[in-house]
């Protein structure tokens, strides 16, 4: 009898550890059930409290109120996707100063900056425009960005806290471009990103992605997009961006367009690449019209592609893009191989190395390339 009990004990415990195992295998294993990596979002409702930003008065439409309402929303929904922190430069209807602004994403050590606005012009313009930091391209995106760029006259101290920037000043606005270059391949694929959630999911009229020299943007030290999310001084768009409904659809587009960029980058951690070639029996090749490559730099200034420019790293492409230029490291279908090249490029101090995809010459995402396995 003994026995039999000992043996039904000895049954149940084994069936009890095979099922803790289980447990363990499953939720305590993040590189293959789960997001390995949690990337922080600061999300930022532009203007608030005695700056109320582009308003429509005798509508009591105000673009605060407006950009506020939306990136609550947006928040709430990026919050639930189990791998984003969300913080915000504020919850309230307060005023924040632009370098609090950048301050409050650089110590957080941000992955992105998504600041929020709505527009404004003396016609009926109307539509959604997504802009990151960059050199003026004409005398019309300078005018914007000494618009929004002057909101740093309602702050106290403004000269020291800005160390003499002028916001009317076209030298100042060119001088401060350069000290993100780095991150502007990957804000320009933000934007885009967000830009065509927008237009597709709220149905607005194309202005497309552009650069400007934002001085919310420069404070940032992190891939930075400013959202102009419709005209507030537009007839049927400001009152559609003043309505609950206009708001939340605006919030779901945008949240879903981060949400698409994150999973995109998220591609280029270890842990997912690891995924990809478990699942794939050690060797991912994708067809011939696919190709790998590692992004380590982009700039304008044009460098001799020799391997005592890049850290001793022998092989790098230059391709001109406008006048700027981006340096690639490895050319292959293989994604194993660009995988050791890409963790080459960051042992060489390129941290913010990251893979990009071309197909038929090209560039599509990661994600796409990873499809056609």
């Amino acid at each position: 009898m003994y026995l039999q009990m000992f043996h039904k004990f000895n049954t149940k415990t084994n069936a009890l550890l095979v099922f803790v195992f289980f447990l363990f295998f499953i939720f305590g294993n993040t590189n293959l059930f789960g997001q390995s990596k949690v990337y922080t979002v600061v999300l930022d409702a532009g203007h608030g409290g005695h700056d109320p930003g582009k308003s429509v008065r005798s509508k009591h439409y105000y673009e605060k109120e407006i950009a506020l309402n939306i990136t609550l929303e947006v928040g709430k929904i990026l919050e639930k996707e189990g791998n984003i922190n969300v913080i915000y430069t504020r919850k309230k209807d307060v005023f924040v100063d632009l370098y609090e602004r950048g301050r409050i994403a650089n110590k957080a050590d941000a992955n992105l900056f998504v600041s929020i606005h709505c527009n404004a012009h003396h016609t009926q313009a109307s539509g959604t425009e997504t802009w990151v930091l960059g050199l003026h391209a004409n005398k019309q995106n300078l005018e914007v960005a000494k618009k929004e760029n002057e909101v740093i006259l309602l702050e106290d101290n403004y000269k020291e806290n800005y160390k003499g920037f002028d916001p009317s000043s076209p030298e100042t606005i060119i001088g401060i471009t350069l000290m993100q270059e780095e991150y502007l391949d990957q804000s320009l694929d933000l934007a885009n990103i967000v830009q065509k959630s927008m237009i597709k999911d709220v149905k607005r009229k194309d202005r497309g992605v552009k650069q400007a020299a934002f001085i919310v943007l420069h404070q940032t030290y992190m891939p930075s997009i400013l959202i102009e999310t419709g005209f507030v001084t537009n007839t049927a768009e400001g009152k559609y961006l003043n309505t609950k409904n206009g708001q939340s659809n605006y919030a779901k587009s945008i949240a879903k367009g981060v949400a698409n960029y994150v999973k995109q980058i998220d591609y280029n951690s270890v842990a997912k690449e690891d995924v990809v070639i478990q699942n794939s029996q050690d060797d991912v090749r994708i067809n011939s019209d696919i190709v790998f490559k590692v992004q380590i730099a982009s700039g304008r200034r044009k460098l001799e592609t020799k391997s005592y420019n890049f850290n001793g790293l022998a092989g790098v492409e230059r391709v001109a893009v406008g006048k700027s230029y981006k340096y690639y490291l490895g050319k292959t279908s293989d994604f194993t191989q660009i995988k050791k090249d890409h963790q080459l490029a960051k042992k060489k101090g390129y941290k913010s190395a990251f893979v990009v995809a071309f197909k038929n010459g090209e560039k599509i995402s990661v994600e796409e390339a990873l499809k056609t396995e």
